[in-house]
């Protein structure tokens, strides 16, 4: 997508362009991450689509890691036995 400009209110309010808005499912009420990166200012919508991309990124980011699902099966075969039912 080419750069679109808008320009920032006297209250500091902007105005985020329509082709932005569809494309990435901000609508009315949808809450918008802000942050800074250097000179640069982030702004990341929270809507169900960036939360679908958000965990389709965090994917098997563990992949390839300790599996912990042994241990915790075996902690709890432990308690049982100690616990005497």
């Amino acid at each position: 997508m080419d750069q679109i400009f808008t320009t920032v209110s006297s209250k500091g309010q902007l105005v985020i362009p329509i082709q932005i808005r569809e494309a990435l499912g901000i609508e009315p009420g949808t809450r918008i991450g802000i942050r800074q990166e250097g000179s640069e200012v982030i702004l990341r919508p929270l809507t169900q689509t960036a939360a679908r991309g958000l965990i389709k990124e965090l994917c098997g980011i563990t992949a390839g890691g300790p599996s912990m699902t042994g241990d915790l099966i075996a902690d709890r075969h432990a308690e049982d036995a100690k616990s005497n039912w």
